[in-house]
């Protein structure tokens, strides 16, 4: 556990999409491109800004080609769009703004089929063919595994078909393998476990982890996944979160709780807190709400001293 002290954790910001793509309130592009923007200046250098699905699905995603021409110009942003097939793979390219592909198979063919419309098997095939097309253009691409720890729809999820998705995925050359837990049901113990085996399988490649905290064990699945060699977190500012297709599937782990967690545990991830905090009290005015993340309530620690408050 001492050596991952030394090694910085990269935060993928999550928020303009998978934070968004379940609320109601539909959210302006402009606020979208505001909200990037927030992440930037926070330090984010890796953002999933969109998905290319069809919009009477995900009708939050409606305007992805508007979002892609408007992003900022940053040669040091990956701008990442998540694409379900080979028709999603092929908008995202063609914007000429996105950096990367995030493709996306699942554990199980009952959760595939109601996410992508086809076998568990057949989503590997397809994210296969999605990173194949990403390399052609000159671009990279990763793939995720959803439901990785459990499924909404089947319940437990074996390790070992898990650990054979990441294998089979490898061949294609991703830059790295995701490990999603899309409806909150990990844990810490399982979480390790499943990390390590998958890096056992995948060689050199990264392994980046996608927590819910549906049941309140996100902080804790992101600290046992960095223990077991996890070097990338996805994250959401504020909190938001949640898959259309997974029934009780939360908000995401907040970009602002597990940068306090690690940062005060003296792992880098070069972004600022109080910046992040910031646009979440600008983020909650937008959703109408209060956001679930814990730190931008309490505010980060040590306090600084103008904020001290006499305490009884």
């Amino acid at each position: 556990m001492d050596e991952m002290y030394t090694l910085p954790i990269e935060i993928v910001e999550v928020s303009p999409r998978d934070g968004l793509q379940n609320e109601p309130t539909q959210i302006s592009t402009n606020d979208k491109i505001s909200l990037i923007e927030g992440a930037i200046e926070a330090g984010v250098r890796r953002i999933e800004v969109t998905s290319f699905v069809n919009p009477r699905a995900v009708p939050q995603m409606a305007d992805a080609d508007d979002v892609c021409a408007r992003l900022p110009e940053r040669g040091d942003v990956t701008y990442i769009g998540l694409v379900m097939n080979q028709r999603g793979a092929d908008r995202a390219l063609a914007t000429g703004r996105i950096d990367q592909l995030g493709a996306v198979c699942v554990s199980t063919d009952t959760f595939a089929m109601a996410n992508q419309g086809q076998t568990s098997d057949g989503s590997v095939q397809a994210a296969k063919s999605i990173i194949e097309s990403a390399k052609s253009a000159g671009k990279t691409a990763q793939a995720t595994i959803a439901a990785s720890f459990g499924c909404p729809f089947e319940g437990e999820v074996a390790e070992d078909r898990v650990v054979a998705m990441a294998k089979e995925l490898v061949k294609s050359g991703p830059v790295e393998i995701a490990l999603a837990d899309t409806i909150g049901v990990g844990n810490p113990a399982h979480v390790a476990r499943l990390v390590s085996k998958v890096k056992d399988v995948i060689g050199s490649l990264p392994v980046r982890v996608h927590f819910h905290n549906t049941r309140g064990t996100g902080l804790a699945n992101v600290w046992a996944a960095i223990g077991a060699g996890a070097s990338s977190v996805d994250a959401s500012i504020g909190g938001l979160g949640g898959c259309p297709f997974a029934p009780g599937a939360a908000g995401n782990v907040a970009t602002e709780d597990v940068v306090y967690m690690l940062e005060r545990a003296q792992i880098a991830t070069g972004l600022d807190l109080n910046s992040l905090i910031q646009t979440n009290a600008w983020l909650g005015k937008i959703m109408q709400k209060e956001l679930p993340a814990m730190v931008a309530k309490s505010g980060g620690f040590p306090v600084p001293s103008n904020q001290n408050k006499e305490v009884a």
